[in-house]
């Protein structure tokens, strides 16, 4: 095989999707002072339905929403475009966490997912919206018995994940690795991350949302009128106030130890002849990723490219989140050689696009709330790599709490309960490193965890995308 990452020669430094003539233009900057009901704080997905849905709740609420730069352009515009109903990180971490409230997270996550889905058909959001499911896929002996627990426990909770031997997964998607998978088949939707962003602004705009693009929140304070968030050419004063910055640092300095950034990245090759699509199948278009501890996840595009992305996860002392983090060589050198040792029949394929972005990861994998200034400020964030879906839910929840409301979703102790926080540094960064270095030990010995890991699976903590 020729060297797997001269298919790399040509590949654009941007994300794929954000790579899109349909982007529409950035709306103006915020000059001066505004006054609203509710001001939403960051442009992604967490913002864009927050205001959304306050909207539609209530139609005469004054919303505003300020960017630091253009909607959808950071984690909402990069990722992956898995659409995934668990509002847990997966099954397997909602037991760990929430046994006695699981049940419960998986019907409002199914819930959630559906109405997502009704959403986009509704306003006619052109998102390539495919509800294919996907498969976790064995690729060493010892994740299929993994396969056949996890397909155990999802019984228990009423999913029947089918699973496919040796033969069945390769009719499915032909790769010489696979050696088992499970597919499910309802819970997770494929989709144009990018778009589905784009058009969750064009139906703020339509239900009156004001929004404010290149409009940086630099500080928030409170007075008996309400609360003011400045920003770099003006200020906005509002009733209530929804921070939705998610892996960009808070306003607030107490959410910052809860969250650190990571680096994902991934590939997206040019489009498939019908030749090469036909040598790998994949006629149901699910995605995949495999059962590792640095997995990948891959799926198809509308146009039958090939995303490739995960593996590394890079988190770099006190580093924050830079533009330069976007483009990381030797991780794009690994994952193409990933890739056609996944499907060495595509060889003479080639990148079209290499790109990364940061991810806000917290202890538990998973969205995390809280509300300060006396019912006056909400804040959601930790999503952890599953926010495609997770975000729609959490700004369900940021609303109600505003509202003062008690609902079954602010009743939840995932709602309720924060996860630990990070350690400072330079213990966060220690930790965070041991815990990758035991994490390949453990993909390269069998799956067995070591001593490390099971300790922090006894407290509950880790680290992961």
């Amino acid at each position: 095989m020729a060297d797997p990452v001269r298919a790399l020669r040509d590949a654009q430094p941007v994300p794929f999707w954000l790579d899109d003539p349909a982007r529409p233009p950035a709306a103006s900057a915020l000059v001066g002072d505004v006054r609203c009901d509710l001001l939403v704080v960051g442009g992604g997905y967490s913002g864009l339905w927050t205001a959304l849905i306050a909207k539609e709740r209530d139609p005469s609420l004054d919303v505003v929403l300020v960017e630091a730069q253009e909607t959808g352009w950071a984690a909402s515009g990069r990722n992956g475009g898995f659409c995934e109903a668990s509002l847990t990180h997966g099954l397997a971490n909602g037991y760990q966490r929430w046994p006695g409230e699981l049940a419960t997270l998986e019907r409002l996550g199914a819930a959630n997912l559906r109405a997502m889905e009704e959403t986009v058909r509704r306003r006619g959001i052109d998102c390539a919206w495919e509800r294919t499911g996907s498969l976790v896929v064995a690729t060493e002996p010892y994740q299929l018995d993994g396969l056949h627990e996890f397909a155990g426990l999802a019984a228990r909770y009423g999913e029947r994940p089918d699973f496919l031997d040796r033969e069945a997964v390769r009719a499915e998607i032909d790769s010489p690795t696979f050696l088992g998978a499970l597919w499910d088949r309802e819970g997770v939707a494929m989709l144009n991350p990018a778009r589905l962003a784009w058009g969750l602004k064009r139906a703020c705009l339509e239900e009156g949302v004001r929004i404010f693009e290149h409009t940086r929140a630099t500080g928030l304070t409170a007075s008996p009128r309400g609360i003011t968030v400045r920003t770099p050419y003006g200020r906005v004063g509002a009733r209530r106030v929804a921070l939705a910055t998610n892996v960009f640092p808070s306003l607030l300095r107490r959410h910052r130890p809860y969250t650190v950034p990571v680096y994902d990245y991934a590939l997206m090759t040019e489009p498939l002849s019908e030749a090469q699509l036909a040598s790998v199948g994949w006629k149901h278009r699910q995605g995949f990723s495999d059962s590792a501890n640095h997995f990948h996840y891959v799926r198809l595009s509308a146009d039958n490219r090939i995303l490739f992305g995960g593996y590394d996860v890079v988190h770099r002392f006190r580093d924050g989140v830079r533009a330069e983090r976007d483009q990381r060589p030797e991780t794009f050198a690994t994952l193409a050689r990933h890739f056609f040792t996944t499907f060495p029949q595509l060889e003479g394929l080639r990148f079209s696009h290499a790109w990364g972005g940061a991810i806000d990861t917290c202890t538990r994998f998973s969205a995390f709330f809280d509300l300060s200034h006396n019912g006056r400020v909400a804040h959601a964030a930790g999503f952890t790599g599953l926010g495609v879906g997770a975000t729609r839910f959490g700004a369900e929840v940021m609303l109600d709490l505003l509202a003062g409301a008690r609902t079954e979703r602010t009743a939840l102790e995932m709602v309720r309960r924060k996860p630990l926080p990070f350690p400072p540094e330079p213990a966060r960064s220690i930790g965070i490193g041991l815990t990758q270095w035991a994490l390949g030990r453990a993909d390269a010995d069998s799956g067995r965890r070591n001593l490390w890991l099971r300790t922090l699976d006894r407290f509950g903590l880790g680290f992961d995308s």
